[in-house]
């Protein structure tokens, strides 16, 4: 049971992309879910947390006031739109699922996420 991640690819600095994390083996509207990116040499970090209902969210500092994490439970995908992206946005991002309805913060509660999927690469480049 996996969710994929999609709409990646090659973006010029300040441009913008949108991500989908889609479920088709599940209904994502119970569960928080969260977005995650790894750049090269550099450990997976939680970028941004959804509630199940939509009506609460959290963003890293690194990308607080330039992307932002929606949701349409009707059909079952949480969006990830990225504007005035930086080459430091590089990455393969990632969507997973909380076993909670609820987003909270640590290690403890990252180390929850489940339903991983193989991620979509993010170039920012000219």
């Amino acid at each position: 049971v996996q969710l994929q991640a999609s709409g990646g690819g090659l973006v010029q600095p300040g441009g913008s992309l949108r991500l989908s994390c889609a479920a088709s083996e599940f209904s994502l509207e119970y569960y928080a879910i969260g977005w995650f990116r790894q750049a090269p040499g550099r450990e997976r970090a939680r970028i941004s947390c959804i509630n199940s209902s939509g009506g609460s969210i959290t963003y890293s500092d690194s990308v607080k006031g330039r992307f932002t994490v929606s949701r349409d439970n009707d059909k079952n995908t949480v969006y990830l739109q990225m504007n005035s992206l930086k080459a430091e946005d590089t990455a393969v991002y990632y969507c997973a699922r909380a076993p909670w309805s609820t987003c909270s913060y640590g290690d403890s509660y990252n180390a929850e996420f489940n339903s991983w999927g193989q991620g979509t690469q993010v170039t920012v480049s000219s």
